[in-house]
């Protein structure tokens, strides 16, 4: 296997265990979030770190190529754990979420990239950005109006505590293991 090929499996594994997680609430601090606040952050440094290690095509192709067996594998993944329709809304929520985040966190990445030098700079901006739009874009499609009460009530306070989570995870955890890995890796 070629190191795209390694890419995406990541990303496949990465947007399906978050797509598993993502329709179990909790609330912490009267915050109410979903479980794939910890994990779907990681989609954005892989992705990062793939423009990084591969050049922005090549991260455009992993995009691509992870895309549709990320929705595959989320469909059957999460209807095996609630209905059907719903696993499609949260299938059909992630392939716009995903595409569109990731091509924006791509994009942006780069032109940053390209125009500073600091490590750090282009990976922070991209996560914040990207994580803004492609939770909101997620959370309106997959359940405004759904069969899933709590989360048709809730989906746009769950999506603005998911987005802060997700970017204080971003800042403080991932962007120092980003750090690290393109010291080590890279």
């Amino acid at each position: 296997m070629t190191i795209l090929h390694y890419l995406i499996v990541l990303h496949i594994s990465i947007i399906t265990i978050s797509n598993a997680l993502v329709h179990i609430p909790f609330e912490i601090f009267d915050f109410k979030l979903t479980w794939s606040a910890f994990i779907y952050p990681l989609v954005i440094v892989a992705t990062d770190l793939t423009v990084r290690r591969v050049g922005k095509d090549l991260a455009l192709q992993v995009v691509y190529y992870a895309f549709p067996f990320a929705i595959i594998t989320s469909i059957v993944i999460v209807s095996m754990e609630t209905n059907f329709n719903l696993a499609l809304r949260i299938g059909l929520a992630s392939a716009i979420s995903y595409g569109v985040g990731c091509l924006i966190d791509v994009h942006i990445f780069q032109k940053i990239r390209e125009k500073l030098s600091m490590w750090w700079v282009a990976p922070m901006f991209s996560t914040v950005i990207s994580n803004i739009i492609d939770t909101y874009s997620f959370f309106m499609v997959a359940f405004y109006n759904s069969n899933d009460t709590y989360m048709s009530v809730h989906w746009m306070e769950i999506a603005t505590s998911l987005i802060i989570v997700k970017v204080v995870i971003g800042i403080f955890c991932f962007l120092p293991l980003y750090g690290l890995l393109l010291k080590r890796v890279l």
